[in-house]
Formats: structure tokens, C-alpha cells, sequence
């Protein structure tokens, strides 16, 4: 008797546990700002979802209300289902500024049927040229996936379903700038570049589709939130005081992730493009395995 007692005992703490995640969990009305798109950008579903319009006219983006100096951004994603091509779906952070620091998710449309592109970049001081891309090992428009930038002093480190893609090191050490001194704010929009998104710009939009969607839903924050030039850590939507983002190393499983990843689904990496850089790779090229 005192062991079912235990049981359902149990079983209730873990049900109340995962109702306090669900009700902590991030809002985007109160965590973002609807900045462009003039009506094209809709909260949705209390606040848990938002949706994202392109046409003819407008794209459409938001951005968080605080900006923050290192932590977790986690965000799902449903893609412009079909065919995409010409549009760009992002998710990203960005300080403001000539000399901006910034770190991308890029989502690069295509014909039905061919794989939609990961773009990833990294910024500092205004100078990116840091581009990995990817095809995904499932179909990012049939269903929410998470995205996730963590973003440290020691590296950033890009996940998809928790899984690593890309991680950037700090190599200041070897003279390579990395973004720790400037807060930056979440962006997400969708818009049109049909002049180089899709297939290096042969594949044109086709306008005749429009209205373009894409989905965002359970924005997760865990950072350390900057207000009147001062910085204190902030979580959003997550409930564990710890903060594992603030020194995210991976381990021999998601080292093994990653190699997987990078053989099977990277499609470019700017540290291989001779072409593109006939003088010779950045340094960190040689210094980082990953």
C-alpha cells in the first residue's frame, strides 16, 4: 500500500513539475516586440505562438524587448512549407551599430521538393565571412523544431533539436576576435532575397504563392539581461537557478553529433572554400577541430 502511495505520489510532483515549465515558459507578449511588417506579424495561441508573413509588399519581423550579454536562446520553427524558394526565414542575435557583433541562423527557401539551408555566420566587430551550411535530416516545415544558440566567453555553439551542428570557438589567443563585449537583442523575420537565396538567385520567387508563413512558437531565454549599461542574469521560461550555458562544453556523445552532422550535412564551410580565399583560411580554421 505504502509503495502505490509512493508511486502516485510521484507521479502527481511530476505532473505538477511539468505544468510550472509549461506556465514559466517564455510569452511573446511580454518577451517580444512586433517591429516590422504592418499587421504581416501575429502573436498567436495566448502569446505561446507567433506567426510570420511575407508578400509582395512587406516581409515581417520581431525582436525581444531585452537585450543580453551571453546565455540559451532556444526558439521553434516551422519553415514556409513548399515551395519557399526566394524567401529567408531567421533567427538570430545582433548587437546595433557599424562594428556590430552577431550570430545567425539563416533559413534558405527552395523549390518543392529540394531541401530547405541552414545558413550559419558569426560577427564581430562587423566582420562576418564565417559561413557553415546545412540540409537537415528531416522536413523543417511539417512539424515545430528547436533552434538554439548558446553563446558563451569560450565558444557559440548551434543546436538543432539539441543536437550540435557548429560550434565556434574563442580564439582570441591566435588574434581572432570573438563577440563577449556587446549585448545583443533576439531577431527573428521573414523576407524576401530571391536575388541570392535560393540556388545562388536562379530561383526566383514566385509572388503568385504569396501570402509565405512561418511559424515561431515557446521563445526560451536563459540569459544575462543588460539594462542601463549593466548586466544581470535574467531566465525566461526556465525554472533551474544553474546555468549550464555559461561554460556549454560537449561531451563524447554530442562530439560524435556533431562529426555525424558535419560528414553527412554540411554543404558548405568557408574554411575549405579555396576559391574564396585564395590567401589562405582564417587561423582558427587550423586551430579549431570542429
Amino acid at each position: 500500500m505504502a509503495s502505490k502511495f509512493s508511486s502516485t505520489l510521484l507521479l502527481l510532483l511530476s505532473i505538477l513539475m511539468s505544468i510550472q515549465l509549461l506556465v514559466s515558459a517564455g510569452n511573446f507578449y511580454k518577451d517580444v516586440d512586433i517591429t516590422w511588417g504592418e499587421g504581416r506579424g501575429k502573436i498567436q495561441e495566448g502569446g505561446r505562438g507567433l506567426a510570420l508573413s511575407l508578400d509582395k509588399l512587406s516581409g515581417s519581423g520581431f525582436q525581444s524587448k531585452n537585450e543580453f550579454l551571453f546565455g540559451r536562446f532556444d526558439m521553434q520553427i516551422k519553415l514556409v512549407p513548399e515551395n519557399s524558394a526566394g524567401t529567408v526565414t531567421t533567427f538570430f542575435l545582433s548587437s546595433q551599430g557599424e562594428g556590430h557583433d552577431e550570430i545567425d541562423f539563416e533559413f534558405l527557401g527552395n523549390v518543392s521538393g529540394q531541401p530547405y539551408t541552414i545558413h550559419t555566420n558569426v560577427y564581430t566587430q562587423g566582420k562576418g565571412n564565417k559561413e557553415q551550411q546545412f540540409h537537415l535530416w528531416f522536413d523543417p516545415t511539417a512539424a515545430f523544431h528547436t533552434y538554439t544558440i548558446v553563446w558563451n566567453p569560450h565558444r557559440i555553439v548551434f543546436l538543432v533539436d539539441n543536437s550540435p551542428i557548429r560550434v565556434f570557438n574563442n580564439h582570441e589567443s591566435i588574434g581572432i576576435p570573438f563577440p563577449k563585449s556587446q549585448a545583443m537583442k533576439v531577431y527573428c523575420s521573414l523576407w524576401n532575397a530571391d536575388e541570392w537565396a535560393t540556388q545562388g538567385g536562379r530561383v526566383k520567387t514566385d509572388w503568385a504563392l504569396a501570402p509565405f508563413t512561418a511559424y515561431y512558437r515557446n521563445i526560451n531565454i536563459d540569459g544575462c539581461a543588460v539594462s542601463s549599461g549593466t548586466s544581470s542574469c535574467k531566465s525566461i521560461g526556465s525554472t533551474n537557478n544553474a546555468k549550464p550555458w555559461e561554460t556549454h562544453e560537449l561531451d563524447g556523445k554530442g562530439r560524435n553529433r556533431l562529426r555525424w552532422v558535419q560528414s553527412k550535412h554540411m554543404v558548405y564551410n568557408y574554411c575549405a572554400d579555396s576559391k574564396r580565399f585564395p590567401q589562405g583560411f582564417s587561423a582558427e580554421c587550423k586551430s579549431s577541430r570542429f
